[in-house]
């Protein structure tokens, strides 16, 4: 690398400056703060733990995404976070080690070794929340109601929220006895709307008419409220897991109906993205603009069993960087500042103390510095009038 170009960054990693920055710590402020007033506590996990304990659970979707590097003290394996979710079930799971629902949220930098669907970013400043220690659909109504509450606090407007619930194709799969490789490609044909792909694997499978009807229709599974009507229809005759997952999903759906205010509630049974990992309601948000969801979350029951204590588990994440470029409210702070002159004379230290306790920016001059108050940001100074310390434009 050349002298010249020693300042650059790495593709990908990215850093937020004046004013962006201000605004951005602001947007997270009130955010935390509304986070607590629903009762969720906030955690700071480390930056890098043993790999193992980022890996499981849901980390195990996270390996090639994982930054690795040996620790010098023990020549163990560590990982720096690549998403804040296995970190908060671990918490969860021992630290905390609570009988009740615990309530948790997060803001922090994730590092990733490529990007994902939030932004180009490989170094996303993830905020999410976490509930723990309640199995039943209201936990869920209360994620997804908390991510509205968040996208309404940013002001991000018409926000399209994708439902599904991955224990559908589970359920279906499960009944068409597909093995695991069948399974992969039937998953990622779904992912993809592919019907020829779907019919293909579905044929060459050992499942029933029945089964393969049922599976290949989850493709076409998505639109408005009309689609669960239709999935009763093109999916009787499944298991009552099956059953059970879509009386799940619609019992979500009736509940979010008078929630979901000016959001559009769409519902898809082929999205399967967290399949892996998740159990049960799954649900990514989006915007028009925005080819990748903004949102993401779902339930992911007994992600803390690898940490030795199995508890339910719902929640969501995302990238407040991303949010803030969509946006539309002011979080600037108050344009403009005070000049105060340098030196120490009378009573100036304490007018510039006073003046900052009010909330005003003061920046103090210093000896011999280039610039003028314009350069500095000031529209105000600090002046001596007759012993008194008076501020006055510039």
């Amino acid at each position: 690398m050349s002298k010249q170009d020693k300042w650059l960054l790495p593709e990908g990693i990215e850093e937020v400056l004046p004013p962006a920055a201000s605004r951005l710590e602001c947007a997270r402020r009130e955010l935390l703060d509304m986070f607590a007033s629903w009762g969720y506590e906030l955690i700071m996990p480390p930056f890098i733990e043993y790999l193992e304990s980022l890996l499981t659970g849901t980390g195990n979707d996270l390996d090639l995404q994982t930054f690795k590097l040996t620790d010098q003290l023990t020549g163990r394996m560590m990982g720096v976070r690549a998403d804040m979710t296995p970190q908060a079930a671990r918490i969860d799971a021992h630290p905390l080690k609570r009988e009740a629902p615990s309530r948790l949220c997060y803001v922090g930098t994730v590092l990733r070794t490529r990007s994902d669907g939030f932004a180009a970013s490989r170094s996303p400043l993830q905020v999410g929340a976490e509930l723990f220690g309640h199995a039943g659909i209201e936990s869920d109504i209360e994620i997804l109601s908390l991510v509205l509450e968040t996208l309404s606090l940013l002001s991000i407007d018409d926000v399209h929220v994708d439902l599904g619930h991955v224990g559908i194709f589970r359920g279906l799969a499960g009944e068409a006895g597909l093995d695991a490789r069948q399974e992969a490609d039937l998953f990622d044909a779904l992912q993809r709307k592919a019907s020829a792909e779907i019919s293909e694997i579905l044929s060459s499978s050992r499942a029933g008419p029945g089964q393969r009807q049922r599976l290949a229709a989850l493709a076409d599974l998505n639109g408005g409220a009309g689609v669960l009507a239709a999935a009763r229809e093109q999916l009787a005759g499944a298991g009552d897991a099956v059953m059970a997952a879509l009386d799940n999903l619609c019992a979500i759906a009736d509940a979010m109906r008078a929630r979901a205010g000016d959001a559009t509630l769409y519902f898809d049974l082929a999205e399967l993205r967290a399949y892996n990992y998740q159990t049960g309601m799954s649900f990514a948000v989006f915007v028009p603009g925005r080819g990748q969801e903004i949102v993401r979350g779902g339930r992911y029951d007994d992600i803390g069993q690898v940490f030795g204590r199995a508890r339910p588990a719902t929640g969501f994440s995302t990238d407040l960087k991303t949010l803030m470029d969509l946006s539309r409210r002011d979080f600037s702070r108050r344009e403009g500042a005070i000049l105060a002159p340098a030196g120490s004379a009378p009573g100036l230290l304490a007018a510039v103390r006073e003046l900052r306790s009010k909330g005003e920016r003061v920046i103090s001059a210093l000896p011999g510095q280039q610039g003028d108050a314009a350069d500095m940001g000031c529209d105000r100074q600090l002046v001596e009038d007759k012993g008194n310390w008076t501020v006055k434009p510039v």
